[in-house]
Parts: C-alpha cells; sequence; structure tokens
C-alpha cells in the first residue's frame, strides 16, 4: 500500500507472507466504516488543524500496520480504536502545554451563516472543554460520544467496566461545570 503524504513522498509498506488484497480490503472497509468516527476523535484531541491532519494520518498509518497481526480477539472496531487511542494519548503527550485556539470556519453551503457560526462556536466550545478534561476522561466521554457500549470502551482502555462508568460519571461532572451547567 502506498501512502502519499505532505512532501508528496510515497511511503512504501510491504507485507510478506500476507494476503495482500484481502488486508487492503479489510483496510478500505474498515476506514469506509470508522473515518467519520476517527475525525472526531482526532477533533476532540486536537484543536490545530495542521496536527489534527497530522494525528489522523498518524492513525491510519498505526492501523494499516497492525492489522496483519489482528487476532479477532475482539472486535475489529475495538482493535481499531485502541490503536486510535493510542497513537491520540501519545500525541497528547508530546504536544506543547500551550493550546491554540482556531480561527473560525464557516462553510458556504447555501445554509443560514448564522446558524451555521453558532453550530461551529458551539462545537468549537464543547471539544475545547472535552480537550481540557484529565486525560482518562476525556478518553471515556470521546469513546462514549462515538457510541460505543461501555463493555467496549473498557477493552479498548485496558480498564475495569466499573472503571469506565466512574470516569464516565466524573467526565460529565466536570463538563456540565465547564459549560455552565448544559449537559
Amino acid at each position: 500500500m502506498e501512502i502519499e503524504g505532505r512532501s508528496h513522498m510515497r511511503l512504501h509498506i510491504g507485507r510478506e507472507g500476507t494476503n495482500r488484497r484481502a488486508l487492503e480490503h479489510r483496510y478500505a472497509e474498515l476506514w469506509a466504516q470508522f473515518e467519520a468516527s476517527f475525525v472526531r476523535l482526532v477533533n476532540t484531541y486536537e484543536s490545530v488543524p495542521q496536527a489534527r491532519e497530522d494525528l489522523l494520518q498518524d492513525i491510519r498509518v498505526a492501523i494499516w500496520m497492525a492489522l496483519p497481526r489482528f487476532r479477532e480477539e475482539s472486535s475489529l472496531r475495538t482493535f481499531a480504536f485502541r490503536i486510535a487511542h493510542n497513537r491520540a494519548l501519545t500525541h497528547v503527550w508530546r504536544r506543547r502545554p500551550t493550546e491554540v485556539l482556531d480561527d473560525l470556519e464557516i462553510p458556504d453551503n447555501g445554509n443560514d451563516p448564522e446558524a451555521i457560526a453558532i453550530g461551529s462556536i458551539e462545537q468549537d466550545r464543547f471539544n475545547s472543554a472535552i480537550r481540557s478534561l484529565p486525560v482518562p476522561m476525556m478518553q471515556v466521554i470521546t469513546l462514549t460520544l462515538e457510541d460505543i457500549p461501555q463493555r467496549e470502551i473498557a477493552e479498548i482502555l485496558g480498564i475495569s467496566e466499573n472503571n469506565v462508568a466512574v470516569r464516565l460519571n466524573r467526565a460529565r461532572g466536570l463538563l456540565r461545570q465547564k459549560l455552565g451547567g448544559r449537559s
């Protein structure tokens, strides 16, 4: 599989001993099914557009590299989200402590510009509140927003279901405080 980067260099990733077509097909299906979820995940971990793109690309490559080792001990979704969250955590730990605010980008899609601006501002505010949470709570709330059941979140994060419930409860409380009592 070839992945084209920003520098227009191509990275060739070889897969000796693996049915390459089946692997490529599985990867394409996985990415088609979960791309929107991964984009939302990246948006909750990163506010800088260029860094979002980099993180999403890191996740794509990490999933591709790990896919041959998938042993079906969990669902493919659990496997992929575990990789995505591990990459996002590594990214968070490495980034600078100061947060750069995004410029407000309002798409011109023919809808009411005021409604788009308000929705974009609220989404930015919500994502910013999530990014400000301690990492363990950010992980749980991000996966919960993707409608992943607590059992599966526990598998992805390697913690108990009870711990997931505790983190989720605490995260919701902190978000209510940060967002002024809104749920």
